[in-house]
């Protein structure tokens, strides 16, 4: 476990790339967290990264007594490998944009939830040396907001079985619509208030 971004708990210093996926995991759960004490009052504090194993981000949620470790996993939403690199700002070649033609004429819903049930099914086949871990989705596309996600809720594809205790999406690159709670129910959060998706 290590508080700093850019080497590992041995002191070795990151590449570039690994340096780059630590932030975004950083930034979102600390986006996550912040989102659940509004919607919840349930404070979490004091973000650590992980070392493999273990889920990418570890806080501690509650006060006092009742203070308990949470492990975060933390996946991001693109479309596609190329449009995360266009949203990253990554330079691309011929081939790329290609793939963002073809992703632009594929309609937006279909891109939308294929995506997001690529991640759970693949999140799901992992294990955690953790006994109480989340998976928290952030969504990176600009497009997609949170309506999106609940007009077609019912094509979420949940795995029958997984590690995690609640699956939570961040439906928006900053969060300014709310969280969505895909496990264990489908509650969504918008602007510090709980409804019902369904």
């Amino acid at each position: 476990m290590t508080s700093d971004l850019q080497r590992r708990a041995s002191g070795e210093l990151l590449s570039e790339s690994e340096q780059e996926k630590v932030r975004l995991e950083h930034e979102a759960a600390r986006l996550f967290m912040r989102l659940y004490e509004a919607c919840f009052e349930q404070p979490l504090r004091h973000i650590w990264h992980n070392q493999p194993k273990k889920p990418d981000v570890s806080c501690l949620m509650g006060q006092g007594r009742d203070r308990v470790q949470l492990d975060l996993e933390i996946a991001h939403l693109y479309g596609s490998r190329a449009e995360a690199m266009l949203l990253l700002g990554r330079d691309w070649g011929e081939a790329t944009e290609a793939l963002l033609q073809e992703l632009e004429a594929t309609p937006l819903e279909e891109r939308l939830m294929t995506a997001l049930n690529r991640v759970l099914a693949a999140k799901a086949r992992k294990n955690y040396h953790s006994e109480k871990v989340w998976l928290v989705v952030r969504n990176m596309n600009p497009l997609w907001q949170r309506e999106d996600f609940l007009r077609h809720w019912e094509q979420i594809q949940q795995p029958s079985s997984h590690p995690f205790e609640q699956i939570w999406l961040v439906a928006d690159f900053v969060g300014q619509s709310g969280l969505i709670q895909i496990h264990p129910s489908s509650w969504s959060i918008e602007k510090g208030k709980a409804g019902h998706s369904g």
